[in-house]
């Protein structure tokens, strides 16, 4: 099977307003192109320092953004991962969820996965444990597109995931980031390509992009690389979408010709 996938590439303001503006703009060139899939990255409805405003967001999920992004797959006939959200939980501290949800091109929720790993860089200023709650789950949903796994961000730096993703059938899986300047020119693609290559698994990676608020800069690169390690499309230096395509058959004479996962020897690694 031969899909036709789009990534956003976004530079998230502090305005829910316009993030959601500039989101309903691509899924409308993303109908225009026939796409199967658009991917956008991680919290791309708001990107900011106030806690209070991401609340209010998350406020939104369940009563205008699903519905809304629902009512738009089904009018696009598009595939729509919301790269992630903010979701309420049920603890008191005020911490929220970071999610990521995959509706189908018929406005029906698939999947949700909360981002497991937090990414608590004190030398860089930033502790996103302390505003938000760790997930507890993997996930990977059988779809007709390919198997999908999911992941946000930071989980790009835990191989374990991405092996666990794999060991469950991914073929696909979604690495949507708001991923440092400091740390993407270093780290980005290296760490993506090897999560490829070493699983086999096409990677779908939309960025945060550009200058957001204070010295919060995302690296930008957005990228879709195929199961050999390489870059089928990468995002320029600018906001908007990237195009490529995904051969599911491609994947498994990939994996046919080097069976890495029947060469695997678990028992010896402990």
């Amino acid at each position: 099977m031969v899909i036709d996938v789009g990534i956003v590439q976004m530079n998230s303001s502090e305005s829910y307003e316009d993030n959601l503006a500039f989101s309903e703009h691509m899924i409308a060139e993303a109908a225009e192109r026939k796409l199967n899939l658009l991917a956008f990255p991680e919290t791309f409805l708001y990107v900011g320092n106030d806690h209070s405003a991401k609340h209010d967001v998350a406020e939104k999920l369940e009563t205008d953004i699903l519905p809304r992004f629902s009512q738009l797959a089904k009018q696009s006939n598009c595939a729509l991962l919301l790269g992630s959200v903010y979701e309420i939980t049920d603890e008191n501290s005020g911490r929220l969820f970071n999610t990521s949800i995959f509706i189908d091109r018929d406005g029906s929720e698939k999947a949700r996965y909360q981002k497991i790993h937090m990414c608590d860089a004190v030398p860089l200023g930033y502790m996103e444990s302390a505003g938000i709650k760790p997930g507890s789950k993997t996930v990977v949903l059988d779809h007709e597109l390919g198997r999908l796994g999911f992941s946000i961000c930071y989980d790009l730096r835990f191989p374990d995931l991405f092996r666990s993703l794999s060991d469950k059938g991914a073929e696909i899986i979604f690495v949507p980031a708001a991923f440092f300047l400091h740390t993407g020119k270093h780290h980005w693609l290296p760490l993506l390509i090897a999560r490829a290559i070493e699983n086999q698994v096409y990677i779908v990676a939309p960025n945060q992009w550009g200058k957001h608020y204070g010295d919060r800069i995302s690296y930008g690169s957005s990228v879709i690389i195929d199961p050999w390690g390489s870059i089928l499309c990468c995002a320029p230096e600018r906001v908007g979408l990237t195009l490529s395509r995904i051969d599911i058959e491609y994947l498994r004479q990939v994996r046919s010709n080097m069976p890495l996962h029947t060469h695997r020897r678990p028992e010896l690694y402990i």
